[in-house]
């Protein structure tokens, strides 16, 4: 069943887009190394249709709720076995689930949901992005020998995610009460004795900040964590939504609406003001700390960035990991070695107590 917000976005529809080579007419798909089309039959490179490229503008974000374009280029699959949900783009059917390896891939019903503004095109391609997850793979320490030695990166797609980025302006009130640790000095039988204190101070005053494209993860399919480890996008310079750049990829469908992905960005610019606030001053106890934000000129855009996924097999267990289609950054789950672990908690625990020792003995 379609959404609220995904029943609002429903002025335009778009045309299905193919790219075909102008040489022998076979399918094209959109090249990182290149930027440019090509032809995954002779090969051949060659440009996009020509149209005017435009970086994405911002838009109210009144407008995310009241106005739209439906994503009618493309289909959603779900995977039958993980739940994930995919936009595949009309001449590109996956027949593998991204996210869990299996071939049991579904068409739903369900509308794709709001049209992109922009995208961040692919950079690197799905080689060089296997190379970086193994790479990523020999400099975990934990990781046991046999499977730094063996590990393949399997099954790898390139993945549109999409993301809400916004912008605002925000002027914070705030008053508290904070504390500052000092010691002082007594002595008992001719031996000097420490006693720490805390002094209490009273703060206040306003915080001025401005967000810029603050991102905010718009599919369940891959975590915020994980968005975190392998930010940044650059999504400052997205450029305009061309159905182009799907081919040969797929995308993840959102299913987080814009409001809630608004009110999760708040939470997150809360939070930095509390930190810029409490900069400002010297303490060690923060007993009270009362903010009153009041946000202006909120802006949004609606992106979708590139984001390779796939699996190491490890002892008949899968582990995803996910690589940045821009920038090459790697995030994800490696088996751990348990011996590895427990020799480095018995030096840990040696450690503490030699010093417990040595303390005892001076």
């Amino acid at each position: 069943m379609a959404t609220i917000e995904e029943k609002i976005y429903n002025e335009d529809n778009i045309d299905v887009t193919t790219c075909k080579c102008p040489n022998c007419k076979g399918t094209s798909y959109f090249d990182p190394k290149t930027q440019k089309m090509k032809c995954e039959y002779c090969g051949s490179i060659f440009d996009m249709p020509k149209t005017e490229v435009n970086f994405v503008i911002e838009r109210n974000l009144s407008e995310l709720i009241s106005r739209g374009s439906v994503w009618n280029e493309a289909e959603v699959y779900r995977c039958e076995s993980c739940g994930a949900k995919q936009i595949i783009e009309n001449q590109n059917v996956a027949h593998v689930c991204a996210f869990c390896g299996t071939k049991n891939i579904v068409k739903t019903e369900e509308l794709p949901g709001l049209k992109p503004q922009g995208v961040v095109p692919f950079k690197i391609d799905k080689e060089k992005a296997g190379q970086l997850a193994i790479k990523y793979v020999k400099k975990k320490f934990y990781a046991p020998k046999k499977f730094k030695q063996s590990a393949k990166a399997e099954n790898l797609h390139g993945i549109y995610n999409p993301v809400f980025t916004f912008d605002a302006y925000t002027t914070s009130f705030y008053k508290g009460q904070l504390g500052k640790n000092y010691v002082t000095y007594r002595y008992v039988d001719g031996r000097r004795i420490a006693d720490q204190r805390t002094r209490y101070f009273y703060i206040g005053g306003t915080q001025d900040e401005h967000f810029d494209d603050l991102l905010v993860q718009a599919s369940s399919n891959i975590s915020m964590d994980v968005i975190r480890q392998l930010e940044p996008f650059p999504t400052g310079n997205a450029i305009e939504y061309r159905p182009e750049y799907l081919l040969g990829y797929s995308a993840s469908t959102y299913n987080k609406e814009g409001e809630d992905c608004w009110q999760e960005c708040q939470r997150l610019m809360k939070e930095r003001i509390e930190r810029a606030i409490l900069k400002k001053y010297d303490y060690d106890v923060k007993v009270s700390l009362n903010i009153q934000t009041n946000f202006s000129n909120q802006t949004y855009k609606y992106i979708l960035v590139p984001i390779y996924v796939g699996h190491y097999t490890y002892k008949n267990k899968l582990y995803n990991f996910f690589v940045n289609g821009f920038n090459g950054r790697v995030a994800g789950k490696t088996p751990v070695s348990r011996g590895k672990v427990f020799f480095t908690v018995l030096i840990v625990l040696l450690i503490i107590v030699a010093f417990v020792l040595l303390g005892y003995l001076l």
